[in-house]
């Protein structure tokens, strides 16, 4: 399958994909199916794999982007660029270069196999499902758009109801996707509802999932359904119910490493402004295209480096009002970003500072925004589901 020194290269690296139940005997055809998946992104020759038996008879098939291919396109795991370095691939049909959703599913494909962390699956159709997943997701954050009012919780009353201990629950017989969609694209509505970004970030999540079920497992997508008109999965139970975390504080992601789709946080390092309700950090849905997501201003995501900017000036929006309560004055952070945005030495002095690895919990020293992990929901293919749904 390769030669010798590709054998050596893939045992010894931990990123990319694997697939893991191949009998031994199949993994030349299954490495063989997915070359053939891949040539409709026109990725099938930038591939390498590898088949590493076990000892109960099967094999694990790892994949990831040739040595060449990956140096040219992922430098040191940089993600940011693909969109645009990835031009360069013309497909088979060119008007796909004109599709959105096609070039976001290759960007995936990509970033998954150059990724220095090893995503695991447990057949060709779970990879597949996780890919359309990130599609839904980040095409979904790209259309999301919220009022600004961090305190704030509405949602569309003709979805929505909200109890106490439940949270928002959908009203009965109304769909789940359309709910979502109602609550979080104004397009649906004309309309925008006020709700923290954290919280649309689970609305992002949970819509991804809940199409792909609609189109791949019905009948997941119906509990889903039942479970959402009884009660809300919401913050530490949505993480543990739908996410998986990846990266460490002990093991660093790469700051510029980011697959379309990730849910991540950026951290705010400055210990006073942190103390603003909203203002701790900013939970954001990775887009592609080096792009993230800004609710608040749908058509102005932010780079990596805006992003980082704008927290940066959270320090100088600070005050405190009448009741001596912290508030954060927005006009001042832009007209501050605006300013250091303009100024190619205090922008470099500012990124300098803030493009580093946040602190530890509790900590604020010389640590920037950056965190150390990021999130991705749990596989939810009809043969191979990993989602337990609680029972309230």
């Amino acid at each position: 399958m390769n030669c010798s020194t590709t054998r050596l290269g893939l045992q010894t690296q931990e990123g990319g994909i694997e697939i893991t139940c191949a009998p031994v005997d199949q993994a030349d055809r299954l490495a063989a199916q997915l070359s053939a998946d891949l040539g409709e992104w026109g990725l099938q020759s930038v591939v390498q794999t590898l088949a590493v038996p076990h000892e109960d008879g099967r094999a694990a098939l790892i994949a990831c982007l040739q040595h060449e291919f990956q140096q040219d396109h992922m430098p040191g795991h940089n993600s940011l660029n693909l969109i645009r370095s990835l031009k360069d691939i013309d497909p088979t049909d060119h008007a796909k270069h004109t599709d959105e959703a096609w070039a976001l599913e290759r960007e995936i494909w990509v970033a998954l196999l150059g990724s220095p962390h090893r995503f695991v699956f447990h057949d060709l159709e779970a990879l597949k499902s996780h890919v359309r997943v990130r599609r839904n997701m980040a095409l979904a954050a790209r259309l999301t758009a919220l009022a600004f009012k961090t305190e704030a919780a509405e949602r569309p009353e003709a979805d929505w109801h909200y109890e106490e201990e439940p949270g928002f629950i959908l009203k009965p017989g109304r769909p789940l996707i359309n709910a979502l969609i109602a609550a979080t694209q104004p397009e649906a509505t004309g309309k925008l509802y006020d709700f923290s970004c954290y919280r649309a970030t689970e609305y992002v999540i949970l819509l991804g999932i809940a199409q792909e079920l609609q189109a791949h497992h019905p009948a997941l997508l119906a509990e889903l359904q039942q479970l959402n008109e009884r009660h809300a999965v919401r913050s530490g139970q949505f993480h543990e119910v739908f996410l998986i975390e990846y990266g460490s504080m002990e093991a660093p992601l790469p700051a510029r490493f980011y697959v379309p789709g990730d849910r991540l946080w950026f951290r705010n390092p400055d210990e006073r402004s942190a103390d603003v309700t909203g203002y701790e950090g900013s939970w954001v849905m990775y887009m592609g295209g080096g792009l993230f997501s800004n609710f608040w201003k749908r058509d102005a995501p932010f780079t990596l480096e805006s992003k980082a900017i704008e927290i940066f000036h959270w320090k100088d929006g600070v005050y405190s009002d009448a009741q001596g309560e912290l508030q954060m004055d927005e006009t001042v952070v832009e007209h501050l970003v605006a300013q250091t945005q303009a100024d190619p030495e205090a922008r470099a002095r500012v990124l300098e500072r803030m493009l580093r690895m946040r602190d530890p919990k509790g900590v604020y020293a010389e640590g920037g925004c950056i965190d150390t992990t990021r999130e991705y929901p749990k596989n939810v293919s009809r043969e191979h589901c990993d989602l337990v749904l609680p029972r309230f």
